[in-house]
């Protein structure tokens, strides 16, 4: 493939690269989406900072990474590779996550009887926030014998499924716990799918009932700009939601750095380009992700914020947005 496709070594998160901007492409003419896919495929395997998915509500193909030169790194990659267009669609989208903020616990079944045997599973879950960057963990602190271990596996599993299509609009759920208290099976009825079943569901109403919160990506930021620029250029982060960290002198140059949500940063480079006389300079790494304020949206456009769309990237995967699998 393309060493230029390569992830930007520059923007991690505990040691793992993040996909933080996904953006939908066109395969190259009417038959052109099979050697699209062949090609999205090899680079998958290659690269661990992409990944593609298929949004199912459109057709669109979604490609993800590291930011806005991985991702046009990419395209122009695929140009080459194919040897044809590859027609891009709207503009890069940030890849929002969801977590939790407080303890919750809901309890659920699932009771199904058709011709033969039926379906049966009871469960009662509880969910608590864990810290920022510490992932999911499951717990299984049931009395024993309520629920045979053979069913506590798939009640992880639905858990799981569940973290990974979101519970307000599709993006991951993370750094939670999620404990199995209680519940009931039946000798005939009960089985795997029952019990996965049930924690997806039982998983969904208590996440529901625990303060969920979406979260967005946040940039370190560091401007290098002639002092009679650095003014303009603070003011601008500033409507930016950009936090200034400090201002040091260096030769001729100001440094400023800072800490700005990445939906305010899409297209920085240029904007600054513009404010300095091209004379000013950028790095933008990525930082850690923190709640959204309250009144803003993924979807707001009003605020300039990307459209919601399918957020959740796995290889071979199909994305239906708020589905449970």
């Amino acid at each position: 493939m393309w060493a230029e496709g390569a992830p930007d070594d520059n923007i991690r998160s505990m040691g793992n690269t993040e996909l933080i901007l996904f953006r939908a492409i066109e395969p190259p003419g009417n038959s052109g989406q099979e050697n699209l896919d062949l090609v999205l495929g090899q680079l998958e395997a290659e690269d661990p900072a992409f990944r593609f998915a298929r949004d199912t509500r459109t057709g669109e193909t979604l490609i993800y990474g590291t930011g806005e030169p991985h991702l046009d790194e990419i395209v122009e990659g695929l140009r080459r590779e194919l040897g044809l267009e590859i027609p891009t669609i709207g503009k890069p989208q940030v890849v929002y996550r969801e977590t939790i903020r407080k303890v919750a616990e809901a309890e659920g079944k699932v009771i199904r009887q058709s011709d033969g045997r039926g379906q049966y599973a009871h469960v009662v879950i509880r969910v608590d926030p864990r810290e920022a960057g510490s992932g999911f963990q499951f717990f299984n602190d049931a009395p024993e014998g309520v629920v045979p271990q053979k069913y506590v596996n798939p009640v992880e599993q639905g858990a799981r499924e569940a973290t990974a299509a979101g519970i307000l609009a599709g993006y991951e759920l993370v750094d939670i716990n999620v404990t199995l208290v209680d519940g009931s099976y039946h000798e005939e009825d009960s089985s795997e799918l029952a019990f996965k079943l049930a924690a997806s569901e039982v998983f969904r109403e208590a996440a529901l009932q625990a303060s969920p919160v979406l979260l967005e990506p946040v940039m370190a930021v560091e401007v290098v700009v002639l002092e009679i620029y650095l003014g303009s250029v603070v003011s601008d982060l500033t409507h930016r939601r950009a936090r200034i960290e400090g201002i040091e002198r260096s030769g001729a140059n100001q440094i400023a750095r800072a800490t700005a949500p990445l939906a305010e940063m899409l297209g920085y480079p240029s904007d600054l380009r513009s404010l300095t006389g091209a004379s000013g300079t950028c790095s933008l790494q990525f930082d850690r992700y923190q709640p959204l304020p309250d009144g803003l949206a993924p979807n707001d456009e009003e605020n300039g914020l990307p459209v919601v769309a399918p957020r959740n990237p796995r290889p071979g995967r199909q994305f239906k947005s708020c589905d449970i699998s």
